[in-house]
């Protein structure tokens, strides 16, 4: 009886002190938006759901919410409708406090990325009731945010990680995952010799359906002893390297060679009426060009060797991105 009495216990701990660390994020370059996080709950634990992206909801070209902690279904909704609805990340925080499904926000924890007229704006909210470890990190385009944790290392990890890699949006919010990659990262865990049992990375482009995003890796459960963000990371690797032809082919868009020593020819139907875009990684804008033809030569060998975007915009056709890597 003690043991079914334990069992029971144990099962709700698991069920409603949902989900550990994830973080939220906006390229304000691509307008691109991210999702990804994990936890020792997975669909084994929680039958029918996708474990740890239950939490995820990413709305393309408006921002992201995830609600964790003491998960609650009509929480969730009513952040999704605060998004959709064009409210800021804060604006949707301050009402799901206010308005907390069940009267009690002090058990909650939230983190959110908006882009609202062009402004991105992150917020996050850590209830005083959450289970320890618990905290947030806040950055211009990013919101960082974890429960049941090892300690504060694995946020500052988290974080770290994401500022400090180059790349795309992705290959950030894949670096931060592992950050925060330690046995026992959520203390749950400990015993499993693993950070968690579910993981997810989720990247939106800006004209996605939300029912069809650009990147959406989620790993429900894991086998014993495998590290789920390790399964994320091998889903990514294999998504990087698979060349998405149709995709290419829809776009139009033709940049090649890439990888590329120095030149790069770039192509498109609505060249001659674009504005072609050359960013660093970071941001910073290199290049501005108005092509008058369908066909163009770009010279980029004077630049260092690394990851820099391309970007195509025009009045009269939807933003292409490209990601360009200078050997």
């Amino acid at each position: 009886m003690k043991y079914i009495l334990f069992l029971s216990i144990l099962s709700q701990s698991f069920l409603f002190a949902q989900h550990t660390f994830s973080i939220v994020a906006i390229d304000p370059i691509t307008g691109e938006i991210g999702s990804a996080g994990a936890t020792c709950g997975d669909n084994i634990i929680w039958p029918g759901t996708p474990g740890a992206a239950l939490i995820s909801d990413i709305i393309p070209g408006k921002g992201a919410v995830h609600t964790q902690s003491y998960w609650n279904s009509t929480n969730q909704y009513n952040a999704h409708q605060q998004l959709l609805n064009g409210a800021s990340s804060q604006e949707i925080i301050d009402w799901l406090v206010a308005n907390d499904s069940e009267g009690d926000a002090s058990i909650r924890q939230y983190g959110a990325i908006t882009n609202v007229n062009n402004t991105i704006t992150s917020a996050a909210f850590t209830g005083s009731n959450c289970f320890d470890y618990k905290n947030h990190l806040i950055g211009e385009n990013y919101a960082i945010q974890g429960n049941i944790l090892l300690g504060q290392s694995i946020l500052d990890s988290m974080e770290f990680r994401f500022v400090n890699t180059d790349g795309t949006l992705a290959d950030k919010l894949m670096a931060s995952l592992q950050g925060a990659k330690v046995i026992g990262a959520d203390t749950r865990c400990t015993i499993e010799n693993v950070s968690s049992l579910s993981a997810f990375l989720r990247v939106a482009q800006e004209d996605d359906n939300a029912n069809n995003i650009y990147l959406d890796l989620i790993v429900p459960s894991t086998p014993d002893q495998l590290d789920p963000i390790d399964s994320v990371q091998t889903l990514y690797n294999t998504w990087q390297n698979t060349i998405d032809i149709a995709q290419v082919e829809n776009d139009g868009l033709y940049i090649f060679p890439n990888p590329t020593k120095g030149e790069l020819i770039i192509e498109n139907q609505n060249l001659q009426n674009s504005t072609i875009t050359l960013f660093t990684i970071s941001g910073q804008k290199l290049q501005e060009i108005k092509p008058l033809h369908t066909k163009l030569s770009l010279q980029i060998g004077h630049l260092r060797p690394g990851l820099y975007l391309l970007r195509l915009s025009g009045e009269n056709h939807k933003i292409l991105t490209r990601k360009i890597v200078l050997r």
